[in-house]
This record gives C-alpha cells, sequence and structure tokens, in this order.
C-alpha cells in the first residue's frame, strides 16, 4: 500500500467527482494524501529548498553539541564499557525551528524571510482549498470548516511553520527521529524531502512510508479535523525514523483554530456528538503535556476544563 498521491488541478475539470472521491478516501481510510499539481510554483518551492537547507548548515554546529548528539555518545561510551544500554524514549533527533507572524525568523540566509513569506501565504491558501473540498464530501456548507477554525471570522487562524532537519544518526537503533504522534490542530501540509526518507503513518496497525515525491505537498488531518466532523476523519498515527544517511528536510505548516475558539462536532439536528464542545486553547494545554500519548484521553481530559 502507498499513501495516495491526488492530481489537485484535476479538481476543477472532468474529472472532478474522482478528485473529490480520493480526498474523501485520503481523509477516511488514511488521515494522509499527497497532492501534486497543487498550483504552489515549483520554483518557489526550489527556493524554499535552498534557503531552508542554507538556514540548517547555520546551525549544525549547533546541533552537534545538542542533548540528542550528547545522549547518543553517552550511550555509545556505555556500551564500549561493556554496560547494557535502552533506547531512548523522551528525546527527538531533530533540529528545529518555529515561524509564525508573531515571532523572529532567522535573517541568514537574507533571501529566507522573503522566500518563507512567499511560501507561508501560497500554503495557506491551498490550506482553505483543500478544507473546502472537505467540507464538500463531509456535505458541510462551504467555508464551514474555516469558520470553525476562525470563530466565524472574529478571529485569525493560528497558522505555523516547522522548519526541522534530521541529521545522519549514528544510532538509530537508540533514538526516534520524531516520535509517534497525532497532530494537534486543523490541516497540515507537508513539503517534505524528495530524497530522503523516513516518515511513517500508521494504518491498520502497520507502519508505512510516506513515499518522498518530487514537488508534492504531503497533507494529513489533525485532531480538530477529527472532532469537527465527528469522527468521520481521524488524525493519523504519524513518527519519522533517523538515518544513517542523509538529511532530511521537513517543512510543516499547521492551519491550525485560533486559540480563542470553541471547537464542536458539525453534526445534524437529533445527531448524537461523539466529541465534546471545547476551547481550542484548552486543548492545546492537555495536547502540550500528552502530545506522545493516546488521543482518546486527551478528549476526555478537555471535558474537565
Amino acid at each position: 500500500m502507498v499513501v495516495p498521491v491526488i492530481d489537485f488541478s484535476k479538481l476543477h475539470g472532468a474529472e472532478r467527482a474522482e478528485t473529490m472521491a480520493q480526498i474523501a478516501d485520503g481523509c477516511e481510510n488514511w488521515g494522509f494524501f499527497q497532492l501534486v499539481n497543487h498550483g504552489i510554483p515549483l520554483e518557489l518551492l526550489d527556493r524554499v529548498k535552498k534557503v531552508c537547507s542554507e538556514s540548517y548548515r547555520l546551525r549544525e554546529a549547533a546541533f552537534r553539541s545538542s542533548e540528542p548528539v550528547q545522549t547518543l555518545e553517552r550511550l555509545a561510551e556505555a556500551e564500549r564499557r561493556g554496560e547494557a544500554v535502552a533506547p531512548v524514549n523522551d528525546m527527538d533527533w531533530e533540529d528545529i525551528f518555529y515561524l509564525h507572524d508573531d515571532n523572529q525568523w532567522p535573517s541568514d540566509p537574507p533571501a529566507f524571510k522573503e522566500t518563507m513569506r512567499e511560501y507561508r501565504a501560497e500554503l495557506k491558501k491551498l490550506a482553505e482549498r483543500v478544507m473546502e473540498a472537505m467540507d464538500e464530501n463531509l456535505g458541510l456548507d462551504k467555508g464551514r470548516m474555516k469558520a470553525a477554525f476562525t470563530g466565524d471570522g472574529l478571529h485569525a487562524p493560528f497558522f505555523g511553520t516547522k522548519v526541522s532537519h534530521y541529521p545522519p544518526c549514528p544510532r538509530p537503533d537508540l533514538i526516534t527521529g520524531l516520535r509517534a504522534h497525532t497532530d494537534a490542530g486543523g490541516v497540515i501540509l507537508l513539503f517534505q524531502d524528495d530524497k530522503v526518507g523516513g516518515l511513517e503513518v500508521l494504518k491498520d496497525g502497520e507502519w508505512l512510508d510516506v513515499q518522498p515525491l518530487a514537488d508534492a505537498i504531503v497533507v494529513n488531518t489533525g485532531d480538530q479535523v477529527e472532532v469537527l466532523s465527528n469522527g468521520r476523519y481521524r488524525s493519523a498515527w504519524h513518527r519519522v525514523l533517523p538515518m544513517r544517511n542523509g538529511n532530511r528536510r521537513s517543512i510543516a505548516s499547521f492551519y491550525n483554530p485560533a486559540f480563542e475558539v470553541a471547537i464542536s462536532p458539525a453534526v445534524g439536528e437529533g445527531a448524537a456528538a461523539a466529541y465534546p464542545d471545547y476551547v481550542f486553547g484548552d486543548y492545546m494545554d492537555v495536547y502540550n503535556k500528552q502530545k506522545f500519548e493516546a488521543k482518546e484521553p486527551r478528549f476526555e481530559a478537555v471535558k474537565q476544563i
């Protein structure tokens, strides 16, 4: 099995119904799918790859002195002394920084800010087009998901970008690249490395590769889409495996509800809601403490807030 690959340009043409069915399958049966011909200029994607790779090169020395690297060195030294060692289960082999509208962005390389502003603007528009397709497939009014995430337009959605690199790992048997988790928010759009793999999604009890595909955008649904769809769409467990060779680049953008908005299942009159109503900021408080644990208790915990 491979993660569905969908030609998004066919959403407007003779193959629209088939394309909508493919999106529904990706949302309902996978929680993951890849978009090609998504409308984001390939020239822009090339610039994004370049500035993010250059940015990591400026951070590489700092990563070599980071806690994950030092931890593996200590474990390797313990092994050399003949001691038994266990894999690290509370740490990730990952170099990351975040971009959103209100934080400080790297100023080096010089083209980074301009390129990433342009990229984020394109990704935000793509996320909203994907959400409209989800609305239609769920039988909701156009714009319903965006309205839910913005409190009917009273608040701006939280749109953040996580720039990650997973450098070569000398002992992938002792640490994860990124621990298994579901995403807390709404719609996630990932521009992943097209040469170095490692991203896996859990489907039917089996971990499957999210195959690298040049210039594709990987889409996955977060916990809030699961709630809004009343469980018809499910947020998917995923992880990143560390690799001995290659430096994996990963740029994930999150179209999430505003922290102030109330989230509830979009159900018809008389239908039973399978999830509680809550404020998204309260859910994030719970998620930040339980990110790598089962998601169902998070929904239970937020009932009490």
